[in-house]
């Protein structure tokens, strides 16, 4: 396996929810920026790696005549941190009171405190690469760094390390050599140790950047309001984005809108606020006030319009505006616009209330009455009828829960009182309407990033933590929120790592969470952005992040096609874990809860508490037995399945003062259940819904089931388990045909159990039919060379964009890629065009055409049989014959003269030579030509001067006097390493 691949493999593992070897299975938190550094890299990747730790180690004593090492005789952390350590909580360890004494063990063990500093290895590419890093980090402080494998053949490993370590012995667990005072300067030696480690690791992130290392996360942090930077420390875990394995999902473009009028600098921005004007005649953005804009970066106050479908931003003009502010909200009732709130500068947090009546283009400050209404920022709104909600915020340090209601035809506020599932305090949540109920998700409580998901039901005014199936978003704040038919959207946030390349889609027919991928330009970074549904479109403008290293950044506004996205995320399901641990971060639901006691609960508490709450909870027999314990908050904390007495008697506060009945298998004699209730709140429980009890479990993932069969296969056959190694990690559906990839059981040695083989795979992926992808064939009609394995033949009906396409897939070639140009040809405006088509292939192109665009003919040019023969079920089966001319055989021949308003040349590597053949075919006055083709990307500016110049010189030779121009150039996908598959809309007039 050479670097790339095993590269490939590691970052894999790491970014998956798979716990790893090591004995805690996860990542240190502190140093996930320094990894994530390193493995952006191309030259290097981590393959191991500490930030360093205090540990306490309990090792068996070694046996007389043993020359074994002390490292390798095993034992156990009694206890590790890898950060500064609680004296008091190591003393309370090592000195226990009776009633939290250790259980005896049967054999005596060293006792032996520890500090070990951070501890990376790193492959590298070559020899010189090591080099390179090693010297690096020797500078930085880490002076015995050095490259400990290379040579002809071997893997070139260093290992970054230095040698402010400590190891003093306690005595053992019979007796201690050691004083609690003795213990305490220990600790306080080793913080100081940990400390000196941090500065050095700091040091060791400061030179990789400042040497071309690259950090691929960035900071959301205006002037004097950095909390998106505060919890990055809190949770650092990086995802990237989740690899999925098993089924292929194709990224979701992102078109950048082209902006005239007013700058396009004027929509850099973050923290403003967004609403819509969606009527059949106008389709506009409203936009207001936030941090950047043109020229010098401040808080603004300008109110802006956007009309995307032509890039058009105006400056509304009005007689007076609101003061300049960001983390304000803006809800829409009827043709006015409600601002309420924000932020004016540090010390001036607002609750005021404008409007702005668009119908006159005018501001106006209103005076409210009612309930008060405390000054806020960073809260959330949503709009039903003529009530606008306003949930949370943040007023100074203090972090506030309360709803409040604005009525807008008395212009009265009104509190809502605390019932139901009441949501926990947080700010820069997301909130969004859709009938009578408003969805909330995420947040900041000020400790911990949220990724729960709240409904507020208007008519009873009550909250309900909701449990969706699905994979469960990840916990971000500063996010945005967005309604598009049945389905809620989540896009962008904080951590950026975790959100910067998927969009969470919410089905609520289905109640079941979907994601898809995002295809980013230039990494852009939606954070305290605005995501506005516009017809099928999600128009998202600003976001972005100053950077103390890399200044400030703001992304362009760009759009998503919905249609596309919700297409793709009701096709794609990725393959579960065997165990589906959801990482719901559920603080909200404390002590303090409502919740019906019949619900599963768990308690939760910091994993350096585990062990004594463990022990507690089993003493007094208020364990659950039945169920499992997991890990949540990324493995920072354990939740222990508790009963459901325990659920009463912690449930009712009233009781903690009394002498509770425990479980007569008490061990704990001298404690009394009272006693044992309050030690855990002491610590920090707190009782949470059983998230991981009410996920539906799958057993295996098809990955897993697979490779498990085959592996029982081979053994069975005495076959080599190397063999594994083409085993495919991912796959397609066509219609109800998997389609395994060209590169998976090639070795000729499958073909001996080819009948048990194939019929394990489709049982594994649950699959009707099983084939094989094969190699289009290089001539003019482009075959497919798919091998059914398993099944009579390989017609398949395959429905995309609401377009039934039936074909045969061993003779016709069907592309994923291509989604994205079929949806915008579809949405291209056709109703009174004749359309040419010069390579129509089974109707690609043809149908979108006509069925979305609604062209008023089309003209099919197609040569291959197998293709027309589909193509014509095609425009029958989607009732659209009537509306297209099939012509068979070579479109230099068969294509008409002079009737084409639109030709489309959808042929890769190059439609240069049917170029003559569009010009013939588009009308006296001209047209438009969609130029396909692929291209260096390194070539792509020259490409489209080549395809600008060639038609131009065709177009005089036919005696068109025409001007020829490059209007636009969509990437739609990488065809290989380097080589992008571009179409260019060409006008010609």
């Amino acid at each position: 396996m050479d670097f790339e691949k095993r590269k490939a493999a590691t970052l894999a593992s790491i970014r998956s929810s798979v716990t790893d070897k090591s004995p805690k299975g996860f990542l240190d938190e502190p140093i996930i920026p320094l990894l994530e550094t390193i493995n952006h890299h191309p030259s290097y990747f981590t393959t191991s790696s500490c930030s360093g730790r205090i540990s306490i180690l309990s090792q068996p004593k070694p046996k007389s005549n043993d020359s074994t090492k002390k490292k390798a005789r095993g034992g156990s952390w009694l206890y590790i941190t890898h950060d500064p350590a609680d004296s008091y909580l190591v003393i309370s360890l090592l000195f226990p009171s009776k009633s939290n004494q250790i259980d005896p063990i049967d054999q005596p063990s060293e006792l032996v405190f520890r500090f070990e500093p951070l501890i990376i290895a790193v492959e590298c590419k070559d020899l010189g690469s090591a080099q390179f890093l090693v010297a690096l980090a020797i500078s930085a402080g880490f002076r015995e760094s050095g490259i400990t494998s290379c040579g002809d053949g071997k893997r070139v490993i260093i290992a970054i390390r230095c040698s402010i370590r400590m190891e003093v012995p306690l005595g053992d667990t019979e007796k201690l050599m050691v004083s609690p005072e003795y213990v305490k300067f220990l600790v306080d030696i080793g913080n100081e140790k940990m400390d000196a480690n941090r500065k050095r690791t700091d040091g060791f992130s400061v030179a990789l950047t400042s040497n071309g290392f690259k950090n691929p996360d960035a900071n959301d942090v205006d002037e004097g309001d950095n909390y998106e930077n505060l919890a990055e420390e809190h949770d650092s875990s990086i995802n990237n984005g989740d690899l999925h394995y098993g089924l292929q999902q194709e990224l979701i473009p992102l078109e950048k809108l082209s902006i005239v009028g007013e700058p396009v600098e004027k929509l850099h921005l973050w923290g403003h606020s967004a609403c819509t004007i969606d009527e059949s005649d106008r389709k506009e953005v409203i936009v207001f006030g936030g941090f950047g804009g043109f020229g010098r970066h401040a808080r603004r106050n300008e109110s802006l319009l956007l009309d995307p479908s032509c890039g058009t931003l105006k400056l509304i003009a009005v007689n007076e505006s609101p003061s300049a502010r960001l983390g304000h909200t803006a809800s829409m009732v009827g043709d006015i616009i409600f601002v309420i709130g924000g932020r004016a500068d540090p010390l001036n947090i607002l609750n005021d209330v404008w409007r702005l009546d668009m119908s006159k283009g005018e501001w106006s400050s209103q005076r409210c009455v009612g309930s008060e209404f405390p000054p806020r920022h960073r809260h959330a709104a949503a709009s039903v009828g003529t009530k606008v909600y306003i949930f949370g915020g943040l007023y100074n340090d203090k972090i506030v829960s309360s709803m409040h209601i604005l009525d807008t035809k008395d212009l009265q506020w009104k509190e809502v009182e605390q019932q139901g599932q009441w949501p926990c305090a947080r700010h820069s949540h997301a909130m969004v309407a859709y009938g009578s109920h408003l969805f909330m998700f995420g947040g900041y409580n000020g400790e911990n990033v949220l990724n729960d998901l709240y409904s507020f039901d208007v008519q009873s005014c009550s909250w309900k933590l909701e449990v969706i199936s699905g994979k469960w978003p990840h916990a971000r704040f500063s996010h945005s929120m967005f309604v598009y038919k049945h389905t809620i959207g989540i896009i962008g946030g904080c951590p950026v790592s975790q959100n910067c390349q998927e969009l969470t889609l919410l089905d609520l027919k289905h109640r079941l969470w979907r994601s898809v991928r995002l295809e980013f330009m230039n990494k852009e970074l939606f954070v305290r952005s605005t995501a506005s549904v516009l017809g099928d479109d999600l128009i998202i403008i600003g976001g972005g992040a100053a950077c103390y290293a890399f200044g400030t950044k703001f992304s362009e506004p760009v759009k998503i096609n919905l249609v596309q996205s919700v297409t793709l995320s009701e096709n794609h399901v990725p393959p579960q874990p065997e165990d589906v641990s959801l990482e719901s971060n559920k603080n909200n639901a404390d002590l303090k809860t409502e919740t019906s006691l019949s619900q599963p609960w768990v308690i939760q508490l910091e994993r350096k508490y585990a062990k004594f709450g463990k022990d507690l909870l089993k003493s007094f027999g208020w364990l659950d037995l039945e169920k499992k314990v997991y890990s949540n908050e990324k493995g920072l904390c354990i939740c222990f399945p508790v009963t459901e007495k325990f659920s009463e008697l912690f449930h009712e506060k009233q009781l903690l003062g009394k002498n509770l009945e425990g479980s007569e298998n008490n061990q704990l004699k001298d404690i009394s259940s009272s006693a044992a209730l309050n030690l855990l709140k002491e610590h920090g429980a707190k009782k949470i819904i059983n998230v991981a009890f009410e996920a539906k479990k799958v057993a295996k993932s098809p990955l897993q089931r697979m490779r498990e069969d085959i592996t029982s296969i081979l053994k069975q056959k005495g076959l080599s388990e190397e063999l594994l190694d083409e085993l495919p990690q991912k796959w397609e559906r066509l219609g109800d045909i998997v389609v395994l990839p060209a590169t998976s059981f090639k070795d000729p040695t499958w073909s001996s159990i080819s009948d048990e083989v194939w019929c394990a795979v489709s049982q594994s992926l649950s699959a009707n039919r099983l084939a094989r992808q094969g190699r289009v064939e290089p001539n003019g009609t482009r075959d497919s060379t798919l091998e059914i394995l398993v099944g009579d033949n390989g017609w398949v009906d395959h429905r995309e964009n609401g377009i039934l396409y039936s074909f045969d897939a061993t003779k016709c070639m069907f592309s994923w890629g291509n989604l994205s140009e079929k949806l915008r040809m579809g949405n291209m405006a056709c109703e009174n065009e004749v359309v040419v088509d010069l390579f129509a292939g089974i109707g690609y192109f043809v149908l979108p055409f006509l069925v979305r665009a609604k062209a008023r003919l089309v003209y099919a040019c197609e040569w291959n049989p197998h293709a027309i023969e589909a193509l014509r079920r095609n425009v029958e089966a989607n009732s659209v014959s009537d509306r297209c001319i099939i012509l068979e055989g070579d479109n230099r021949i068969t294509a008409p003269n002079g009737v084409a308003d639109r030709v489309n040349l959808g042929l890769i590597p190059s439609s240069e030579g049917s170029w003559v053949t569009a010009i013939q075919a588009l009308r006296p006055e001209g047209g438009i030509l969609h130029v396909h083709g692929n291209v260096k990307d390194s070539d792509e500016s020259s490409w489209a001067e080549h395809v600008t110049k060639t038609l131009s010189d065709i177009a005089r030779a036919e005696g068109r006097s025409w001007e020829v121009t490059v209007e636009h150039i969509k990437k739609v996908k990488w065809y290989a390493p380097r080589i992008r598959h571009l179409v260019a809309d060409v006008r010609c007039r």
